[in-house]
């Protein structure tokens, strides 16, 4: 009777050892963080944004591991440099999914490296989502590619009507060799002129390119009403404005995001005081918004192009949402699934969502002016709102 006694109880305690070594694994399996790939141009033409909205991706994780991370779980971030472009976006995301077996990437910052990336993402089944990648194209790019920036569809459209809307009748252009600048070009000259305006002059130039007299100097000769910069990187866009008046145009200058952001304004100096932008509501109004902009200048101490860190923020908070409600990182379907129901609303306004293209809905653009040099601040970012991009 003590024998068997004996042996019931080394049995029992075999069993106990076994389950506290299964209880640990399962709880060590539990605290893994949820891994999150981010592919942003952090050198490159897009270096001045791409930067920042990767600081502003991390300051969304770490608020959220602070705050306890998703189920319990921290949420990491592992970043590659796609340099805005498509074959460094093609190395990015294969060392993201071969090396790293990311199932959920944010990114990319650059037009170019989205659409270089995103069919193959699509083919694996691997979820994308940009903050700030705005090229038309990207709409028609697969089921699993979504973006919280504004289409430049919508761009061209409200470009189009505010210049037509303020006189212009003839324009010129100059454009980047980029996805995105095209893209903002082609959009932008294909409702001018379905309001009947006259493209009298066209320029391009490559992202390798510091010097635009040349092309102004042609641009200028044409007699346009308003002169149209697109560009991809801040420092061309800056430096265009400023050569553009030191090669005596005196016309209106139109552009958008990039040519507007501190970099490019710091370049451009007084030369872009009254230039006018097509941005996505710039001033992030809400609570969460001016918070995250106060804590994003405490850390980093530099912004520019506020909307896009606030949409690259966003960005983070979604996918915390999402792996919240899949509880599993590697579930690329039920992430898909749930931003295609989700509505949300962040840094960069309320109640926004996803149409069936992925596309963001429920944001908008608005009309900027460059204010004189002595005038901005780290506030007002260095122009005045205007008001609402007009509808005719």
């Amino acid at each position: 009777m003590g024998t068997l006694t004996s042996k019931w109880l080394t049995l029992l305690a075999l069993l106990m050892v076994m389950a506290l070594v299964t209880a640990a694994c399962t709880s060590d399996d539990s605290e893994e963080p949820f891994v999150i790939g981010v592919m942003d141009s952090v050198t490159g033409p897009g270096e001045s944004y791409g930067t920042v909205i990767v600081q502003a991706k991390q300051l969304a994780a770490d608020e959220i591991n602070a705050a306890g991370g998703i189920n319990g779980r921290e949420i990491k971030l592992v970043v590659e440099d796609s340099k805005c472009g498509a074959k460094d976006a093609i190395t990015a995301y294969n060392k993201l999914t071969d090396v790293d077996d990311v199932k959920i990437i944010l990114g990319t910052s650059c037009s170019g490296a989205m659409l270089g990336a995103a069919p193959l993402a699509e083919a694996d089944g691997v979820v994308m989502l940009s903050a700030s990648a705005t090229n038309p194209d990207i709409a028609d790019a697969g089921d699993y590619i979504f973006r919280t920036a504004i289409n430049d569809a919508q761009l061209g459209v409200d470009t189009g009507n505010l210049l037509w809307a303020d006189g212009i009748r003839t324009l010129a252009t100059i454009t980047e060799l980029t996805d995105y600048a095209e893209g903002v070009r082609r959009t932008t000259v294909a409702q001018f002129e379905t309001r009947g305006g006259n493209l009298v002059a066209s320029e391009t130039y490559a992202s390798d390119v510091t010097d635009f007299r040349s092309q102004l100097t042609k641009l200028i000769s044409a007699s346009p009403d308003a002169l149209h910069v697109a560009a991809q990187s801040e420092a061309s866009g800056g430096t265009i404005v400023k050569q553009a008046r030191e090669q005596g145009f005196e016309g209106p200058i139109y552009t958008e995001s990039v040519p507007s952001g501190t970099t490019a304004l710091e370049i451009a100096g007084e030369a872009a005081t009254g230039m006018k932008a097509v941005l996505p509501t710039p001033d992030l109004t809400s609570e969460i918004g001016r918070t995250f902009l106060t804590n994003f200048r405490e850390r980093y101490g530099f912004v520019t192009l506020a909307w896009f860190l606030g949409s690259a923020y966003d960005d983070v908070h979604i996918a915390a949402e999402c792996l919240g409600r899949t509880d599993d990182d590697q579930d690329a379907d039920g992430f898909r699934d749930c931003l295609y129901d989700l509505t949300w609303s962040g840094a960069i306004g309320d109640n926004y969502s996803f149409d069936e293209n992925g596309d963001v809905v429920g944001l908008s653009n608005t009309v900027v002016q460059i204010l004189p040099l002595a005038e901005r601040n780290d506030e007002n970012m260095g122009y005045t709102v205007l008001g609402p991009a007009p509808t005719e």
